[in-house]
């Protein structure tokens, strides 16, 4: 007989109970209780919490099912609840982060694979998508053998540039993906016109958006923790991350190389080149650069926005392009 159920929200940041309950599923799951969440349904029988399924923002997540419910379809129930929530403010392009052995519900509810290993499958539903995305990529390819760097420029510093300026001088061409993300405090629009600004003057490198393909909530979300990250979960989004970068990325762009700097401050940063490392297996060179150090001091962005903080113009010329400097500058004068 089919079990009588009720589908309904339930609030794991405010009612205890209720996230021990979801916590207990999504670990019996494999999955972890550390991913962020924006809203987050169950379905109950009785009050035994036997299905549970959220969304970040336009990705679903933490989507699971007691197995032994799960010939009661309560995947593709949960799966449309949250379809509906979404919908019904506005948002229509949806990703899903799952287990492979869901694909069919998937495929079946409309939604189309852009990556798939052992343990994780990413899909989405709606435009723009990866294969306009790709197309869009394949239309900037200016040579063989390119190079690629891929960062958040939060703000773009001196060491930026001296990353771009050394992949440009062995490089045919260089494509330096500004990270989309609007989840740092220079919005993508400042970051990316003050990356444009500074390589204006390079000729063989292109500026291209990630979207949500490298370095984003979808792929790899705990990078924006940074600190505060699960540091295994992070080796597991990373490792997607790369793949999904030598998998679809890199192909229409002939892309053959990676130029990264060295990692002294951020152990998240440093998990993902080594990630990258392991993933590109040569079939990509992974290049990783000494930072640059100006008087001894290593370029930062973490040490140019404390010194926005405590006005130090000093470190802002020392350490800043003239270009980011007068940006800046125009920016917080409202000029």
């Amino acid at each position: 007989m089919f079990p009588l159920y009720e589908v309904r929200r339930i609030w794991i940041n405010q009612d205890k109970h209720m996230y021990t309950l979801w916590k207990d599923l999504i670990q019996k799951a494999g999955l972890s209780p550390d991913e962020e969440v924006d809203y987050t349904v169950g379905v109950f029988i009785g009050e035994k919490l036997v299905a549970t399924g959220s969304y970040q923002e336009n990705i679903l997540k933490c989507l699971v099912v007691c197995k032994e419910y799960q010939s009661e379809n309560f995947l593709t129930k949960l799966v449309v609840h949250l379809l509906g929530e979404l919908q019904m403010k506005g948002i229509t392009h949806t990703f899903v982060y799952t287990k492979p052995g869901n694909k069919a519900i998937f495929y079946s509810l409309g939604f189309r694979e852009i990556l798939s290993t052992e343990t994780v499958l990413f899909m989405e539903q709606g435009t723009p998508n990866l294969s306009s995305y790709l197309s869009m990529l394949s239309e900037l390819n200016h040579s063989e053998n390119a190079s690629a760097i891929v960062m958040n420029a939060n703000p773009f510093t001196k060491g930026h540039l001296f990353l771009v300026q050394q992949a440009a001088k062995v490089s045919s061409h260089v494509y330096v993906f500004v990270l989309s993300e609007n989840r740092s405090e220079f919005s993508f629009t400042d970051r990316l016109a003050m990356v444009k600004a500074g390589v204006s003057q390079i000729a063989n490198v292109t500026v291209v958006p990630t979207e949500n393909y490298i370095v984003s909530s979808l792929t790899f979300p705990t990078y924006f923790l940074k600190d505060q990250a699960p540091l295994e979960l992070a080796r597991i989004q990373a490792k997607v991350d790369a793949l999904l970068f030598k998998e679809k990325i890199a192909p229409p762009l002939s892309i053959t190389k990676r130029f990264v700097g060295e990692e002294p401050y951020s152990e998240v940063t440093e998990v993902y080149n080594q990630a990258m490392k392991e993933v590109f297996n040569n079939e990509i060179d992974l290049i990783v650069l000494p930072r640059l150090a100006i008087e001894g001091n290593i370029v930062s962005a973490t040490k140019v926005r404390e010194a926005l903080k405590q006005k130090n113009q000093a470190l802002l010329k020392q350490f800043l392009p003239e270009s980011s400097y007068d940006y800046l500058k125009k920016k917080f004068r409202g000029e």
